[in-house]
């Protein structure tokens, strides 16, 4: 049924592997395996992917209902646990995951070996209601009311270029200046040229010299050179090849939180997990 779900939901086995973290075969395999159960054709293959029969609409909310009480058992079940061992799912966007969760879970490793730790780096919103993750760090307030989130703090957010474009093409001195730099923007996503423009800069996508949504990727072209980008200012300020620019732009915070579901809280896996991410991102954050 999870198989089911996640390629209606999706239209793929790629995307459903995505979602899942389960390989296409597999997802293949076990719709396959529900068809010849049902005795029924669940989907037609279409040059762009797979689109649900009209007997796979029919069972889509049954199918939802039905993953929702499994989740229920398994949490219920999972919040029962007493052992300081076993699984965590913690979910983090990708520069979290990549440049702060390391140090804190090498940490966690050596305090706690009998806990595993699944990373999964993603910007996505991960469901903590259906245990897509036990634990995620994330950049805005949970609001579903089966959660018990924590406000940790706020990351900065800064203006920077690698000392070696500064030092080629100059140091702005004024928001007027950036008009005459290389800037880093992103893709699809407007959420710098919104940013900007309320800000009184005249910024849109053609403004930007080089463009990427993948936040790592962005990072290291600011790191090579290319231009002047937006960064976590911990990030920006302990990178020796980084200098900050400050032109006094009133720049947005990342509000941090912690989230879990309300019956996983208190198992003592998750609650060890919950507080070594809490001690360890506070130096990182204001």
């Amino acid at each position: 049924m999870r198989a089911f779900l996640a390629v209606a939901d999706t239209g793929s086995l790629s995307g459903a592997a995505r979602r899942t973290g389960v390989s296409q075969p597999t997802l293949g395999r076990q719709v396959r395996q529900l068809e010849a159960a049902l005795g029924q054709r669940l989907f037609d293959r279409q040059p762009r992917g797979l689109a649900p029969t009209d007997t796979a609409r029919a069972l889509i909310e049954p199918a939802r209902r039905m993953q929702a009480a499994m989740s229920e058992i398994e949490l219920t079940a999972a919040g029962r646990q007493t052992e300081l061992s076993g699984p965590v799912r913690i979910t983090a966007s990708d520069m979290v995951a990549l440049h702060v969760l390391p140090p804190i879970l090498a940490e966690l490793h050596t305090a706690e070996p009998g806990i595993t730790v699944d990373l999964v780096a993603s910007n996505a919103s991960e469901n903590l209601l259906f245990r897509e993750s036990d634990i995620a760090v994330r950049m805005y307030r949970p609001r579903q009311l089966d959660l018990v989130a924590r406000h940790l703090g706020d990351a900065e957010l800064g203006m920077f270029a690698a000392r070696r474009y500064l030092d080629r093409a100059g140091r702005p001195r004024s928001v007027a200046d950036l008009g005459q730099h290389s800037m880093i923007g992103y893709d699809r996503s407007e959420e710098i040229i919104r940013g900007m423009q309320a800000r009184g800069l005249a910024a849109t996508h053609d403004w930007f010299a080089l463009r990427c949504d993948s936040h790592p990727v962005y990072w290291a072209l600011v790191r090579a050179g290319c231009g002047i980008g937006f960064g976590q200012a911990t990030l920006g300020r302990a990178d020796p090849a980084i200098e900050e620019i400050d032109l006094g732009l009133d720049l947005p915070v990342l509000p941090v939180w912690l989230a879990t579901h309300r019956s996983l809280r208190q198992t003592p896996r998750i609650a060890r997990v919950w507080d070594a991410l809490a001690a360890g991102l506070a130096p990182w954050l204001s």
